[in-house]
């Protein structure tokens, strides 16, 4: 569903956006590094049904947001979801996001609090964890690792290490392709910039941790445990699903999504 039919203009960029409007509790999803709003078709699709206020959008310099006008870095997303958020006057939305948009969506919620009354991340790694000197070192080597696969390759390769059922496979190639190999490591270079840790930092918010059950994408198999022990929370973990597991499995994640959500205080007032 290549369908953003609204614009918001920040920093040289014409965001593009789709809002469901209603009365509904308001969900904004925000996709992963490379991809569009096309792979939250299937939870936009069942959300909205069931009367959620759901908004898709296209990041800075991704799907239907191009060009970027300026340089991807995590300040600037976290600026351009700030921006979003309040451009459509949401209340205390409840911020999905699928790896890169769980960084995002953590980020934001440190950063402002009273902006959203929930979190939800799906296949992404805990922004604030301890990292273990392997983890640095790996942090320190994933950009130059993708400078050297050749260009044509990295859509199929990447696609291939994200997904595990061919249809989110084809549909990550689709994105993917979008972003010059330049494009897409900086924006990998981005993802990194969210990672900031500090032990004693719990969400202010609840959360919900979902996770692909084959997902081997960074450290993500091991730190979502950590941080779901470390919040108190239980994970989620999608039999079968590799990185994209809201592709791979949407009927799996959106019961997972629905049922946290049926525990989220439609109120809008904000919590003391």
């Amino acid at each position: 569903m290549m369908n953003l039919p609204s614009v918001l203009s920040l920093q040289g960029c014409a965001l593009r956006y789709d809002d469901s409007g209603g009365d509904g509790v308001p969900l904004v999803f925000s996709h992963g590094a490379g991809a569009d709003h096309v792979m939250f078709d299937a939870q936009s699709a069942y959300l909205r049904a069931r009367g959620y206020r759901v908004v898709t959008w296209d990041m800075r310099g991704h799907g239907l947001s191009r060009p970027a006008g300026v340089r991807f870095t995590a300040e600037q997303a976290i600026a351009d979801l700030c921006g979003l958020i309040t451009h459509l006057a949401l209340d205390r939305p409840v911020l999905v996001g699928q790896s890169l948009g769980g960084n995002l969506s953590q980020a934001v919620v440190r950063r402002r609090p009273d902006l959203a009354r929930a979190l939800i991340v799906i296949d992404s790694t805990w922004n604030t964890a301890p990292l273990s000197w392997k983890e640095r070192l790996l942090v320190k080597a994933a950009a130059p690792s993708l400078s050297m696969i050749p260009a044509k390759s990295l859509p199929g390769m990447m696609a291939e290490a994200s997904a595990v059922t061919e249809g989110a496979r084809a549909d990550a190639r689709r994105a993917f392709s979008q972003l010059s190999k330049k494009e897409f490591v900086q924006v990998w270079r981005a993802t990194v910039e969210f990672l900031d840790p500090d032990p004693r930092y719990r969400t202010p918010v609840p959360v919900c941790l979902i996770r692909g059950e084959r997902d081997r994408t960074g450290n993500i198999s091991t730190a979502m445990p950590r941080w779901a022990e470390a919040e108190g929370v239980k994970e989620v973990v999608i039999p079968g699903a590799g990185h994209i597991s809201n592709q791979d499995d949407p009927h799996a994640v959106n019961a997972a999504i629905e049922a946290f959500l049926r525990t989220v205080p439609a109120s809008k007032r904000a919590p003391r």
